[in-house]
């Protein structure tokens, strides 16, 4: 009896072993690599699946959803020989896991090393103001440059996207520098172009103010001729008049001299002797 149930419970045993090997159940979002005797034999799809226990094994389970690739930080040196940080992201799906598993050793290292490359021989065929300003260009070069060589192994590049593109620290600073030193440039410029504006609405003010002066003494000269004329003409062989007016301009002369602060002349006749003389006439008539 004893040996009896110990065979049942080994019969048992074997059984539940050749059913849990020989019934497989795939979940959703993934897919199984099933080998037979070693060699591959079938990939198993999400749900209930049958194979031959003890003959078939699980040799590989892959994800079928897209998977999401942190391509690492690089220095990548521009057509002009400046030094840039780059790195980047690629979107992955398997679609044939048996070409993913068996056409390459490991396809996460091999697709991060491929990007690494493309995107350095992209870089380095551009300017360093192109490739700073031309994320979309990079990128459509890139998923072109790495799509065919991927789906030998049965992968799809769904999207890569450009993360970070700066220079290095070294090229900031020197950029830094000469945005620095332009703006003073264009401020010495601009500095040096209002001075010159100023100087030259100065001449033009007092090349203005000169014509004006010009213009108003011409004036003056052209009343005082005028005057003149009058005066010639009112007075003609007249002396009298001629004298009166001399005289009254001779005392005004005198009279604004007389009232300066700072006047220390005593003012006398130019013709002393003959002043008195009218005098003494005027007093003895």
């Amino acid at each position: 009896m004893e040996y009896g149930a110990f065979v049942t419970l080994v019969f048992t045993l074997l059984v539940l072993l050749t059913l849990w090997k020989g019934v497989k159940l795939v979940p959703q979002g993934s897919k199984w690599v099933i080998q037979r005797l070693g060699k591959y034999h079938k990939t198993l799809s999400p749900g209930l699946n049958i194979i031959i226990p003890y003959f078939d094994n699980v040799a590989y389970k892959v994800t079928t959803k897209d998977i999401v690739l942190d391509i690492p930080s690089q220095e990548v040196i521009t057509k002009d020989n400046v030094v840039i940080i780059a790195n980047a992201v690629a979107f992955i799906n398997i679609v044939h896991p048996e070409k993913a598993v068996y056409g390459v050793e490991n396809y996460i290292i091999a697709i991060q090393n491929l990007v690494q490359t493309s995107l350095r021989s992209i870089i380095g065929e551009m300017q360093l103001d192109d490739a700073l300003s031309s994320r979309e260009t990079i990128k459509a070069k890139l998923k072109t440059s790495i799509s065919d060589d991927i789906s030998d192994w049965g992968i799809t590049l769904k999207t890569v996207e450009i993360q970070d593109i700066n220079p290095s620290s070294t090229m900031q600073t020197a950029m830094e520098e000469q945005a620095a030193a332009e703006r003073q440039r264009r401020a010495t410029v601009t500095r040096a172009d209002g001075e010159k504006q100023a100087a030259i609405l100065e001449a033009e003010g007092r090349f203005e103010a000169s014509k004006r002066d010009a213009r108003a003494k011409i004036v003056l000269a052209e009343a005082s001729q005028q005057a003149i004329e009058k005066v010639t003409e009112a007075i003609k062989d007249k002396e009298l008049p001629v004298m009166y007016l001399l005289g009254e301009k001779y005392v005004e002369s005198i009279k604004e001299i007389s009232t300066s602060e700072n006047s220390k002349t005593i003012v006398l006749p130019a013709d002393i002797p003959a002043a008195i003389r009218g005098v003494l006439g005027g007093v003895r008539k």
